[in-house]
């Protein structure tokens, strides 16, 4: 029998970290917190984005974090607990589960994503234009 994706995220969710929006915004600007916004560039840039979050597209996520894949970033390596996002959290609930069997020990992803976020009025800005 096939798996639906609600049955993916229930089964990921059942197994992580979930942060309600509350609990995320105490940890936003922490030092030893960095995080993670999995969603595609173009919801970036049409949505805005949480500051000081690190963007590591849902598709190259494993890459950049596997430290012995070509893809790797440093930003991973820094220790910190990663707190992920997409836009409604189910994208990032499965990204946890996945990040998580790669044994990082550090993590969990917000409730309900960024909409929930920026619906709470949490601290949201526009993404950065690129120069040049």
């Amino acid at each position: 029998m096939r798996k639906t994706v609600k049955s993916m995220v229930d089964e990921a969710t059942a197994a992580i970290t979930t942060y309600s929006v509350e609990e995320a915004r105490d940890l936003h600007g922490r030092e030893d917190v960095q995080f993670i916004d999995i969603r595609d560039v173009r919801e970036l840039e049409r949505e805005g984005v949480i500051p000081g979050a690190f963007h590591a597209p849902r598709g190259m996520l494993e890459f950049w974090v596997d430290p012995e894949s070509p893809y790797h970033k440093p930003v991973f390596d820094e220790g910190r607990h990663l707190v992920l996002f997409c836009a409604a959290g189910w994208r990032s609930a499965l990204a946890t589960k996945t990040l998580q069997d790669m044994g990082v020990e550090k993590l969990g992803h917000i409730d309900g994503g960024y909409d929930a976020w920026k619906k709470a009025g949490a601290p949201v800005a526009e993404k950065a234009k690129k120069h040049g």
